[in-house]
């Protein structure tokens, strides 16, 4: 089988991680959170009192910003480094996994010195392939080359109730009208920024989850994906 980078994007809670995770684990590929990255970026910029529009302050976070993922029982984790901060090689998987952070993020994310600084970081994760990588932009704008590339999407209530099950198993406390509402902040703010913009690439293969069960989504795609690699 030909060693592919494929991208898989989409809006929150449509079940890009679990799809892609588990696809990793069939192809025995590297499954790269993207959107753990700017997560990254947003928790140090809030600890720091950062705006997310100062673009002086968050140049000088990802100067000095290390990450990196490893692979453990529990699944992947995201390692941080920045010093002047006070990190070295912290595990800020769970941290990073709060509304408000996901907020911070998506408005981080639209400031060019944040892109351009992770789009070298998961470009250098992309070279040879047999990488998966999941986020919002990664087919129209990080990787506009890839070989596969798809994009997950369901309804706004069908991925509210699912972002809100997900919380209430970490017991985050947050209720369903809650999530709802912020997560179609983030779908308008994700979908209308300037600066790559959440849409699917021309060439993506559209896939609408709402009635198919995690299994079923990864069957799907990797029929796409044994097609591709002939």
């Amino acid at each position: 089988m030909k060693r592919l980078l494929i991208t898989i994007d989409g809006p929150s809670g449509a079940g890009k991680t679990t799809v892609s995770r588990r696809l990793a684990e069939r192809l025995g590929y590297t499954y790269v959170d993207t959107g753990a990255l700017y997560r990254a970026v947003a928790l140090i910029a809030l600890s720091e009192g950062c705006a997310p529009d100062d673009d002086t302050r968050l140049a000088e976070i990802c100067r000095h910003l290390v990450l990196r993922f490893e692979n453990s029982s529990k699944g992947p984790r995201l390692y941080a480094t920045c010093l002047p901060v006070g990190m070295d090689g912290d595990d800020i998987t769970e941290r990073i996994r709060t509304p408000e952070i996901a907020m911070f993020a998506s408005a981080v994310s639209a400031r060019s010195v944040v892109r351009e600084y992770l789009l070298g970081v998961q470009r250098e994760m992309g070279k040879g392939g047999c990488v998966i990588f999941e986020g919002r932009d990664m087919g129209t704008v990080v990787f506009p080359k890839a070989d596969i590339k798809f994009y997950l999407d369901a309804d706004l209530d069908t991925r509210a109730l699912r972002r809100y099950e997900e919380l209430a198993a970490r017991h985050a406390g947050a209720g369903l009208a809650e999530v709802r509402e912020a997560m179609k902040k983030r779908d308008e703010d994700d979908s209308g920024r300037a600066i790559a913009p959440l849409r699917p690439a021309n060439d993506a293969i559209r896939i609408d989850s709402m009635c198919l069960e995690i299994e079923q989504v990864v069957e799907a795609i990797l029929l796409h994906i044994r097609a591709q690699a002939k």
